[in-house]
């Protein structure tokens, strides 16, 4: 009877792993391989409780994200596979020992496919000293950050190549310590947790903390408080890698400066790795210890330029495509000349588009994006100039500024002074002999003529008509 008993629940969990292998891969055939690896591919099966089903998941981001944005797809997806299913809660949490285990069928971006990937988002035992580093430093890594959703530009490519070193081969001479510096929202942050992914993944034994400055320094003065500064000392130097973000945080702080300037002296000492990032350059934080300041120094300093142009549009164009989401390419252009401040506010007005799109089931237009970024658009307006002009037109048209006011004829050069001259009678109050001497000291019959001939180029070409609207909207909105 005991043998019956143990051979129906066998069979019974074998069921149960079927349906979920066929959920799961149904999952990734309706929102495509991208997205699939991105959000779902870490969901761990623990089992059915009467007709609730569980799914674990590592971060509580994954978990909200999951919930909001597929939960009634899983439990549709679980009712048509057990029909006395009635709801799906997806939970925080490593897969429970005793569970059996979720046949894997991802293919090679999975984590059974990536050496080392499973044994690295696996929870650890503790260590014989009472605390593992990862669990008790290390704060979430976000799954989205990785080196294959960063996009590669020249503004970003001494430090992306730099960070991939420091992954392949922690600790490497003249890369230790690694410090990464730039704008907020330029991508500091997503190489760190790239890192972070990709030593995880290749060398699952070697302990990654990463941490903000904050962070730091909240734990180190619990610890006074506590009296416990010897246990916070040796816990944390016990990593391997330890990532710092936003050092500037620690500036006017001075014991905290004094506990981290020993703890990196003792990492490095050690040969573990440091990374490290902030807004500037060592040389420029001022309120670090000169000490410090030096130390920061001796290894590899990278930094992240502004965004130009052609790198927000391959953004923006990335983001489109993970999401699985056709957005034309004036949207994008619209964006990449009008968000220029940082890659997150970029891929929030990218988010907001569509979805506002997939709620209201309507496509993503040009005009749908000035409706429903107008609050940010707004944010970034200024005052229309004939330089500003001349500087968009002649990167849209990819000609040398200079050509503005240059003597020369040749039509692509021609054409698109025309179109600055237009937009400057549309967009500005000033004078046509004042836009005249703006382009070289031309004569006022000179812009009524371009005025007149782009007028009529519109009403002949629609696509021509579309190209300057487009540039219409960008300086005016």
């Amino acid at each position: 009877m005991e043998k019956q008993l143990g051979s129906d629940t066998a069979r019974s969990a074998a069921s149960l792993q079927e349906s979920w292998a066929r959920i799961r891969g149904r999952l990734r055939e309706e929102v495509g391989e991208v997205e699939y690896r991105t959000w779902l591919r870490q969901m761990t099966l623990v089992g059915i409780e009467g007709d609730e089903v569980i799914v674990h998941l590592p971060t509580r981001f994954l978990r909200d994200w999951v919930r909001s944005h597929y939960g009634d797809r899983l439990r549709a997806l679980w009712q048509h596979e057990v029909p006395a299913v009635r709801r799906v809660d997806v939970r925080v949490g490593p897969q429970p020992r005793g569970a059996e285990p979720t046949p894997e069928d991802d293919t090679a971006g999975t984590a059974a496919a990536r050496p080392g990937l499973a044994e690295a988002l696996a929870p650890r035992q503790p260590r014989a000293n009472g605390a593992d580093p990862r669990g008790e430093w290390s704060a979430p890594l976000d799954p989205r950050f990785t080196f294959d959703t960063f996009v590669v530009g020249k503004p970003n490519e001494f430090a992306h190549a730099c960070a991939r070193r420091v992954a392949e081969r922690p600790a490497s001479p003249g890369f230790n310590p690694l410090f990464l510096y730039g704008g907020v929202g330029l991508g500091k942050t997503h190489l760190m947790h790239a890192v972070a992914w990709a030593i995880r993944g290749g060398e699952p034994a070697r302990n990654v903390a990463y941490m903000s400055a904050e962070k730091f320094m909240y734990r180190f003065i619990s610890a006074l408080r506590s009296q416990s500064t010897m246990e916070f000392k040796e816990s944390l130097r016990s990593v391997d890698v330890l990532m710092v973000d936003d050092l500037q945080f620690l500036i006017g702080k001075d014991n905290t400066q004094e506990e981290f300037f020993h703890t990196f002296n003792a990492l490095i000492d050690a040969g573990k790795q440091i990374i490290i990032s902030a807004d500037k350059s060592p040389s420029d934080l001022n309120g670090l210890e000169d000490r410090l300041r030096t130390r920061l120094g001796c290894g590899m300093v990278a930094d992240i330029h502004a965004t130009t142009y052609e790198l927000r549009l391959s953004i923006l164009q990335a983001k489109a495509t993970a999401a699985a989401v056709t957005v034309p390419k004036n949207v994008h252009e619209f964006l990449a000349h009008k968000i220029t401040s940082n890659v997150r506010e970029l891929e929030g007005a990218l988010n907001r588009l569509i979805a506002h799109a997939n709620l209201f089931g309507r496509a993503v237009t040009l005009e749908s994006a000035q409706d429903v970024l107008h609050d940010l658009l707004r944010a970034h307006d200024r005052r229309v100039t004939i330089e500003e002009i001349q500087r968009k037109v002649a990167e849209h048209y990819n000609i040398r500024l200079t050509d503005m006011s240059s003597a020369r004829r040749a039509r692509n050069v021609a054409r698109p002074r025309q179109v600055a001259m237009y937009l400057a009678k549309q967009l500005t109050s000033r004078s046509l002999p004042e836009i005249g001497r703006r382009f070289g000291n031309r004569d006022h019959t000179t812009v009524m003529h371009a005025v007149s001939r782009i007028s009529e180029l519109m009403q002949a070409d629609s696509a021509f008509a579309e190209d300057v609207e487009l540039l219409r909207r960008m300086l005016e909105t």
